[in-house]
């Protein structure tokens, strides 16, 4: 396979400064340029749009953001890789990189700081092992957000993106396609990664609704349905609720179950969220 330009100024900037992808922050570096402009090009990025990136590593997905947005937040929390940085995005002046953990930032602040009232678009290849966090850190703090084009493990982008009735739809299904529409944009090889990982990675879109797909009475006593639904896929509905602490007898769950006209030994996974939507509004109602 001939490299890419990507890949050699990948190996060149990790052998000049002597970086190895460090295994704490999940680091793997995209190194298909394709890739890099499909992940560009899905999140639809223009000179009007505001960006923040979590996770820049070498700068490969920040240039070619910067070349086509208006402004480019980049989080970056590996302290190793801000002087690379700097080098690699020099007369980017539409770009600004801060060194700190995403997870602990008030992005409300941030993105206020430095985009003011416009709305940001989110693009990003995320650490496998804090995907879930950031994600719906994005979602649960109701930031103003267009969309969050990000590159995920394979299984995890099946997750995001599976409608009812299967072993990839869960509790992360429900939050996600209760605050956004989902796309699946490409599957990408593990390959076109330095290291390379073991498992194939998916892009995904996810474009945030204007209002939630389903509209709740209270919005803590949906999803805490939905977790307890889920927490253990094999037991019944009515079990799984049961054994949920609504401070509700067995015999209350079943009928409220059957007010909803919801068998009582379907199991989370084949509820819709309309149908969660009416149990939580059900059991808050005859509260």
């Amino acid at each position: 396979m001939k490299e890419t330009t990507v890949s050699a100024a990948t190996k060149e900037l990790l052998k000049k400064y002597n970086l190895k992808a460090a295994k704490k922050f999940g680091q793997n570096f995209l190194t298909d340029e394709g890739v890099l402009k499909a992940i560009i090009e899905s999140a639809g990025v223009s000179k009007e749009d505001c960006v923040l990136e979590i996770g820049p590593g070498l700068g490969a997905l920040t240039t070619g953001l910067s070349q086509k947005a208006g402004k480019v937040l980049a989080v970056e929390i590996d302290r190793q890789l801000i002087p690379v940085l700097k080098v690699v995005l020099f007369g980017y002046d539409n770009v600004q990189v801060i060194n700190d953990d995403i997870l602990k930032l008030d992005l409300r602040a941030v993105l206020a700081e430095h985009f003011g009232s416009v709305p940001a678009k989110v693009v990003a290849n995320l650490p496998y092992y804090i995907t879930t966090p950031i994600i719906m850190k994005l979602l649960e703090e109701k930031l103003h957000l267009k969309s969050i084009t990000v590159m995920v493990q394979k299984e995890v982008g099946d997750r995001l993106c599976a409608p009812p009735g299967g072993k990839d739809y869960g509790a992360l299904t429900v939050a996600v396609q209760y605050y956004c529409e989902p796309h699946k944009v490409l599957i990408v090889p593990s390959e076109v990664f330095i290291p390379q990982p073991e498992v194939d990675s998916m892009v995904v879109r996810l474009d945030i609704r204007e209002k939630p797909a389903v509209q709740v009475q209270d919005e803590a006593l949906f999803f805490k349905v939905v977790k307890a639904s889920f927490a253990q896929r094999r037991k019944t509905l009515l079990n799984a609720l049961s054994a949920g602490n609504f401070g509700r007898s067995k015999e209350s769950i079943k009928a409220l179950l059957e007010a909803c006209d919801i068998e009582e030994n379907r199991r989370g996974e084949t509820l819709s969220l309309e149908e969660f939507a009416m149990i939580s509004d059900k059991m808050d109602s005859s509260r």
